[in-house]
């Protein structure tokens, strides 16, 4: 059966702010950095992410993604290159708190936000999924992954707004240097632990 553009909007919807808003290393790094440099400053870094899963999904669409999957080789090259990022990322984390570290460290550029998703494996695993679910055979395959596209980038931007402005607020909190380090620490973990979990 073809469905419509009415009938795949909804579950589409539901299927994009659960992946959006749930914890990811988009999410943590958005909270550490809208504590770090509050949420103005981060706007470039959550337009990054909104723009490069954008641009994933028009890749997984056009059939790439699945084929990197099913390639054992690439996939877990793929894997490595996202952990190692990750790791990194919550090195420079952890390092971060500190008066010599904090007038060096700046924003993730947008740039840098969007390239970043095609080594975010929870972004690969939500385009792949995306497409894979909600395309039809025998359906307007342009129509579908026009609406898939759409949807995920009206749901994603509120959904990572909603980490950097929860990064703000506690950052408005850590008040002591003490505490800006124990938060930072605590982003680094989970940060690696999001590494790990991919090879889990």
């Amino acid at each position: 059966m073809t469905l419509t553009a009415e009938t795949l909007l909804l579950p589409l919807a539901l299927f994009a702010l659960v992946t959006s808003v749930t914890p990811g290393p988009n999410n943590i790094l958005l909270t550490a950095s809208g504590a770090s440099f509050g949420f103005r400053r981060t706007v470039p870094h959550m337009l990054g992410i909104s723009a490069g899963f954008f641009s994933l999904l028009l890749v997984c669409g056009l059939g790439v993604g699945a084929l990197i999957l099913a390639e054992p080789v690439v996939h877990n090259a793929l894997r490595i290159a996202g952990a190692g990022y990750l790791v990194w990322l919550a090195w420079q984390l952890a390092r971060a708190g500190s008066a010599e570290t904090m007038q060096r460290a700046r924003p993730m550029r947008f740039h840098e936000a969007a390239l970043f998703q095609y080594v975010n494996p929870k972004a690969w695993m939500m385009a792949v999924g995306a497409v894979a679910a909600f395309t039809t055979p025998g359906g307007n395959y342009a129509v579908e992954l026009t609406l898939i596209a759409v949807v995920f980038t009206l749901i994603n931007l509120p959904c990572v707004s909603l980490w950097a402005l929860f990064g703000t607020g506690l950052g408005q909190l850590l008040t002591r240097t003490s505490w800006r380090r124990a938060f930072n620490l605590a982003m680094a973990v989970l940060t690696i632990a999001s590494a790990v979990l991919m090879f889990v």
